[in-house]
């Protein structure tokens, strides 16, 4: 059994899975069961087709043009034109991480067998991400109620048109598909349709999004750890009996896991020169940080479904041998999830500002003012500028933008979610917050410093050593935007999360 290789039948589909295929190269197979009712939903379609049934997107055009009948005759070229015209996306481009998730997220969806493809064309998805063949796939003009501006521009690759990468090199689509030994598709009755209308682009980049928060969340609980030691802070609030009495589950797991992280710390004994309470934002970090798990625990239960369901229109049944007309491309469930998480990471976010900012007080620290080593270092004087001037962002990428949409194809479509766009501002935001944690670190790492002949946590120590040895002691003046830029690389790149978690059970 291939460890590297990951089955889809349409309905068991994780986050997780999502991460391996589209990051680090898993393969995909797609079960007896998924290619089962892929030919059977399609033979259900020419059957229909051959009935003379107005069925839309197959026999009859889509949008405000669902009243135009296509004939059999047409549909390839009504098919291979409905991609063509539907490509209307603009830059920036999707990552090729990002464009394997989303095609990953759509094959998926497909084998749940409501959409009545050609199996062909699943195939087609399939063999594309195994053989590295990534659509080049401009990120804007999906309102988010299907996304379909973006998502034909992977049906243009697919007919061998546009551009695409190949094993990472951009060029002509047809090339790309050459060079890796496949054939551009002929597109029947529904497959553009198929093709172009779903939320992959949102869900797939979501996806990877939730992962990615994840791990922001269990480093910025190892920071959080760093920087008691630097504050020399009170461990009260980790006490394990104040949760169970307010059993929310996600400030009940960061409290635990910072204690593993401060186990053996200088910080766990009795001091009487410390506060009797710290600032909020040392006193709070695992409940807010908790707080965010929560949020993070109901995006994805609600994306795995979206992932692992169907959400086309029209909708094929196939027990029923009906197609109907629905409106499951809706995803207003998941989408309010992420406008939260959204907001969650602010408070994640100004904490670790307000965190900053304490330890640069000799108020309550008891070090130099902003941890200078001596009189004439500036040192991080004016680091303040960086992280605010960042948060600022995040609160503005924090505003809900899914009630932002206009009524569309001749008054038909006066919904959306903009579903898209609040998945990338949650992705900008996250992006943000590893600048923000990656400058506390630089704060917590000098506190220690400072501090002088103390002993760390089993890993906190782990966690430290790792910062110095990218990030040296600041003791004389020099350019920090450099020291910035390698804290943010340890938040991005899991050295740090991965070491850490080796010692922590």
């Amino acid at each position: 059994m291939n460890d590297n290789i990951i089955k889809l039948s349409g309905k068991d589909l994780t986050v997780e899975e999502v991460d391996r295929v589209s990051r680090y190269g898993y393969k995909i197979e797609i079960t007896e069961e998924g290619i089962k009712r892929l030919k059977d939903s399609r033979q259900l379609v020419f059957d229909l087709v051959d009935s003379n049934i107005p069925v839309y997107g197959f026999n009859t055009g889509v949008g405000w043009n669902k009243d135009k009948a296509v004939f059999k005759d047409f549909f390839q070229e009504y098919n291979t034109n409905l991609i063509r015209s539907h490509s209307i996306a603009v830059e920036p481009e999707a990552s090729i991480e990002e464009v394997r998730a989303v095609m990953l997220v759509r094959l998926n969806g497909l084998l749940y067998g409501c959409t009545g493809i050609q199996p062909e064309i699943a195939l087609m998805y399939k063999e594309m991400i195994n053989r590295e063949v990534t659509p080049v796939l401009p990120e804007r003009g999906s309102v988010g109620e299907g996304d379909i501006a973006c998502l034909s521009h992977i049906g243009l690759t697919m007919i061998g048109e546009g551009e695409a990468y190949y094993k990472g090199v951009k060029m002509p689509a047809l090339e790309a598909l050459q060079q890796a030994g496949l054939e551009p598709v002929v597109l029947g009755p529904k497959d553009g349709l198929a093709i172009v209308s779903s939320n992959a682009l949102a869900a797939g980049e979501g996806a990877l999004v939730i992962k990615d928060v994840e791990e922001l969340l269990d480093m910025a609980d190892i920071i959080y750890a760093l920087s008691l030691e630097g504050l020399n802070g009170n461990t009260s609030p980790l006490d394990k009996n104040t949760h169970k009495v307010r059993p929310f589950p996600g400030q009940s797991y960061s409290a635990e896991r910072i204690t593993k992280y401060l186990e053996g710390s200088y910080v766990w004994n009795p001091n009487w020169k410390k506060a009797l309470q710290d600032p909020l934002s040392y006193r709070g970090s695992a409940h807010i940080h908790g707080s965010i798990r929560d949020a993070l625990d109901y995006v994805k239960k609600y994306l795995t479904i979206q992932m692992n369901s169907s959400d086309d229109n029209p909708c094929l049944l196939l027990d029923e041998r009906v197609i109907v007309s629905c409106s499951n491309f809706e995803p207003t469930t998941w989408v309010l999830g992420f406008e939260m998480l959204g907001i969650a990471l602010g408070h994640l976010s100004k904490v670790s500002c307000y965190r900053s900012i304490k330890l640069g007080d000799p108020d309550f620290t008891g070090l130099p003012r902003f941890l200078a080593p001596s009189d004439n270092v500036l040192s991080f004087a004016t680091l303040q500028k960086t992280y605010t001037a960042l948060d600022a962002e995040i609160r503005h990428l924090s505003n809900p933008a899914t009630t932002d949409f206009f009524s569309l194809a001749g008054d038909i479509e006066d919904h959306a979610n903009n579903s898209p766009y609040v998945v990338q501002k949650t992705r900008k935001i996250v992006d943000n917050i590893r600048y923000i944690l990656g400058i506390e670190a630089i704060h917590a790492v000098q506190a220690i410093d400072l501090r002088k002949d103390i002993h760390l946590g089993k890993g906190t120590k782990i966690a430290y050593d790792i910062i110095r040895k990218e990030i040296p002691f600041y003791d004389k003046d020099r350019n920090i935007s450099i020291d910035i830029k390698k804290a943010y690389e340890l938040m991005k790149n899991k050295k740090i999360l991965s070491e850490v978690l080796k010692v922590i059970k």
